[in-house]
């Protein structure tokens, strides 16, 4: 699967100017980081060519849980490099109205995604400490890029579909222990069930995966001239998209013409709060993957009464299933597409010629 993920000539070419280890440099773990990606998109130990060793200090879980996050954070800056310099994406900040020292968010999108594609597809993620680009880190540490990543979902959706939105939905606060930025703000926010003496500054329009989600639509997506927009949502990415359909229920139910969930987190008789509208446009037009032992796209049983068509992913591993079910998901949303554009063509007007103009036609 790595093979293309960038095409060998290209990822060569990035990979000379970008290096995981280079980002690694300066950090108070960098002697205990010797590792980089190689051609395959595989973490491996510069020296030995190992695996990543998680269980690094013999017991001592805070410090091998503070040289992970030192990783996964470069690993991050990493990804963003990648949606920038491979998949060619641009980075979009919000609030577009926010003042000049206030914290801001942001999400990556395709050049001209909003204007001269007709078909629209956007990228939610799972909760976590995983931002845009990531399906899920520590299977990017595992297995590999091709694998955590959504580089592979990008790469397809702009080859078969256009326009591509990669949102970025946990990427809710600033740590000014971490960012080591000092802002001038009247209001101050602790997050929620911290035990650490750490201050957090909200991001506006995005302080939590649900808002940053709803943001994005107001301002973009349903700006935007794709008239068929499909989600790809993981994890507590489903239960997000849920939420954004309730909250905005005819512009999505018009809009959106198909959404694939992989292991997805929501609820619909709770979340929808029994409205039947919304329950119907979800059996009908979603489809959901879930891990299992079942093979690719064989029915699972569920015990929601109320719930869209659910299959396997073909893997039991939550965190590969997002790339086990990545040709299937898009062959889905490939289907019913062309069932959506078969109806709108069956629904509309025929135009016919009368026998007065054929005849004045045959004159």
């Amino acid at each position: 699967m790595m093979t293309d993920f960038t095409g060998e000539h290209k990822w060569l070419q990035i990979q000379q100017e970008l290096s995981l280890r280079k980002l690694l440099e300066g950090s108070e773990y960098q002697e205990e980081l010797k590792y980089d990606f190689n051609i395959k998109g595989e973490l491996r130990h510069l020296d030995t060519n190992e695996s990543f060793v998680f269980n690094y200090y013999k017991n001592a879980h805070e410090q091998n849980h503070k040289r992970y996050q030192v990783l996964g954070h470069s690993i991050t800056q990493y990804v963003y490099e990648l949606l920038e310099r491979v998949c060619m994406l641009q980075k979009v900040y919000i609030p577009t109205d926010a003042t000049e020292d206030e914290p801001q968010s942001f999400f990556f999108m395709s050049e001209n995604a909003l204007t001269s594609s007709s078909n629209l597809i956007v990228l939610l993620q799972d909760s976590g400490v995983f931002r845009a680009g990531q399906w899920e880190q520590r299977t990017i540490v595992s297995v590999g890029l091709g694998h955590g990543t959504q580089i592979p979902f990008i790469k397809m959706a702009l080859q078969s579909h256009g326009g591509v939105i990669v949102l970025n939905p946990n990427d809710n606060f600033l740590d000014l222990k971490t960012e080591k930025e000092r802002l001038s703000f009247s209001t101050w926010e602790e997050p929620p069930n911290s035990t650490q003496s750490v201050w957090w500054i909200p991001k506006r329009g995005s302080s939590s995966p649900e808002e940053h989600t709803v943001y994005v639509w107001d301002h973009f997506i349903s700006k935007s001239t794709a008239k068929n927009v499909a989600f790809i949502a993981h994890g507590y990415g489903g239960l997000v998209f849920v939420d954004l359909l309730v909250q905005r229920k005819w512009e999505v139910m018009n809009k959106v013409y198909s959404v694939a969930f992989i292991d997805s987190l929501h609820n619909i008789q709770h979340q929808t709060r029994n409205d039947p509208q919304i329950q119907e446009w979800i059996q009908k037009y979603c489809c959901e993957w879930v891990s299992s032992s079942k093979p690719l796209n064989k029915p699972v049983g569920t015990l929601m009464k109320v719930n869209c068509p659910t299959v396997s992913a073909g893997t039991e591993k939550y965190g590969l299933a997002p790339s086990c079910c990545l040709c299937a998901i898009f062959k889905y949303l490939k289907s019913t597409l062309k069932a959506k554009t078969t109806t709108a063509f069956r629904r509309s007007p025929v135009r016919t010629r009368s026998r007065t103009s054929s005849k004045t036609g045959n004159k």
